[in-house]
């Protein structure tokens, strides 16, 4: 009940200082949410822009009614096959019914400043590992949506860039070569704290699933692949925090 009534509110601040995008308004993203949508086999969600400078997208309320808050830097840096890739990642949220829990965390995270923070602390801590693996799921949502590693590989990338004039001298290789070098020292650690797995993790445990009997199948590469079951223990292993 929380969650609705929390759902509703934020519906209406985003009516109130978002744009809403539909066929008229916006057509570009409007289509791009309908594909995805038909895709991943769920009903078309409400989209948002709103005016923020940072790379992001998440998407609230409940699994009757959601809704994926864009922000409008993402639309200016990202190709339309990018921004397939993201929304097809937010779109993955709403199919696996993942909406309650990502907007009780927000709520939870929000309110924390308002109560005696050590009583919903381990709440957050729990909902955090969980998001986090959410992410990894969505990630694949958004591959099976854009149809291309490479470019869902970028659309991460460019996540963690966020500038127009480096994009062109990343080197995505060594930029994934990090996760490595990240596993040294107790810093790592500290990723428990994050909602979502570092993004060179996130890369890893794509190409993983793109190895998939699953992803080849979908994207006509043939029926051969690793089987789910493969591709989760692998996925494990590279977005474990504790070794």
């Amino acid at each position: 009940a929380t969650v609705r009534s929390y759902k509703q509110f934020g519906k209406n601040q985003m009516l109130g200082h978002a744009v809403k995008v539909s066929s008229r308004q916006f057509p570009r993203v409007h289509q791009i949410a309908q594909d995805c949508a038909e895709t991943l086999g769920i009903a078309p969600p409400t989209v948002y822009i709103v005016n923020q400078p940072t790379l992001n997208a998440m998407t609230y309320g409940t699994n009757d009614d959601s809704f994926i808050l864009v922000h409008s830097a993402l639309v200016d840096h990202l190709s339309d096959a990018e921004l397939r890739d993201v929304i097809g990642h937010e779109c993955g949220h709403i199919h696996n019914n993942h909406v309650v829990y990502l907007t009780t965390l927000h709520y939870l995270q929000t309110i924390s400043s308002l109560l005696t923070e050590y009583l919903v602390y381990p709440a957050i801590i729990a909902l955090r590992a969980w998001t986090r693996r959410a992410e990894i799921t969505c990630d694949r949502a958004g591959l099976l949506c854009s149809r291309d590693l490479e470019v869902a590989e970028r659309s991460l990338a460019k996540l963690a860039l966020g500038s127009h004039k480096l994009y062109e001298q990343l080197d995505l290789e060594e930029f994934v070569n990090q996760f490595e070098e990240g596993q040294e020292g107790p810093g790592r650690y500290m990723e428990v704290f994050a909602t979502h797995p570092y993004i060179p993790k996130r890369i890893l445990a794509l190409r993983a699933f793109a190895e998939s009997a699953l992803y080849r199948t979908h994207v006509g590469l043939g029926t051969d692949g690793l089987s789910m079951h493969a591709v989760d223990k692998k996925v494990h292993d590279i977005i474990k925090v504790v070794g």
